[in-house]
């Protein structure tokens, strides 16, 4: 877990999402006023307030937050990781290191459990021995002529892959809403707050803690008899999540940036 790393790699869609989103909000109550191509496109271009948006973000309509996608990268997690956010489907799109067509062998690396992280050295020692042997299995297949497809079969969960994730803001809060709850793996919380980090920083009013955290943030919990009674305070933002939660990482962050 302490070696993923995330990125957006269109920075300028989300000053776009929000440009959509006030000129489709405008567009339903102005459409009496729009003759002809050019009128639309001065409304396009219309300037507004972070209040404005701030407002429209808040509305119940999900649909002006749909004209625009937002494509992260995400690098290091492992291929659990990657089953379980493909199960976000609806306005989401995955491209993702193949292990048919990619060659492991000599290459691996394995994402390391953050309870496992905090573990003592004997605890670490042997899930990275057993990560090592399915490995070994992997390329002594693949030494043996069965293709990569077959033996990607032995493949530990743990194996680190690169994954991009291309969704809407709209969906891009629902994930994060769902995926930031502690009732989600470690690895999962902590690759959904830094790409809610990052969003954040770039759109603080979008992607405000009341309407992208998660459902005991922005309102209560929804687990019901599953919930973790634990609250997170509404005015934390992902990177405050991330320092309470996980100091171990935020930790070795800040020892690497200073080496």
């Amino acid at each position: 877990m302490n070696h993923i790393e995330t990125a957006i790699l269109n920075c300028y869609g989300i000053q776009e999402a929000e440009q959509n989103m006030v000129f489709a909000a405008r567009l339903t109550q102005r459409g009496h006023t729009i003759r002809n191509m050019e009128d639309l496109m001065d409304l396009y271009h219309q300037t507004y307030s972070k209040e404005t948006v701030e407002h429209i973000a808040g509305l119940p309509h999900p649909t002006v937050q749909k004209f625009m996608v937002i494509t992260v990268a995400v690098v290091g997690a492992s291929r659990r990781f990657l089953t379980q956010i493909t199960r976000h489907q609806n306005e989401v799109k995955y491209m993702s290191a193949s292990l048919q067509y990619s060659n492991y062998s000599g290459h691996a690396a394995f994402a390391i459990p953050y309870e496992i992280l905090k573990a003592e050295n004997s605890i670490q020692k042997l899930y990275t021995k057993s990560c090592q042997s399915d490995l070994n299995n992997y390329e002594k297949l693949c030494a043996a002529g069965i293709s990569h497809d077959a033996a990607e079969y032995a493949t530990p969960q743990g194996l680190r892959n690169v994954l991009i994730i291309s969704a809407t803001p709209y969906q891009w809060k629902h994930m994060i809403g769902q995926r930031t709850c502690r009732r989600n793996t470690d690895e999962t919380r902590i690759v959904m707050l830094q790409i809610w980090e990052k969003l954040y920083r770039l759109s603080p009013i979008l992607f405000a803690p009341d309407l992208t955290g998660p459902f005991c943030q922005r309102s209560s919990c929804m687990e019901k008899q599953m919930s973790c009674n634990r609250s997170i305070p509404k005015i934390w933002t992902p990177d405050k999540i991330l320092q309470s939660d996980y100091p171990l990482l935020v930790q070795k962050k800040v020892n690497h940036h200073e080496n």
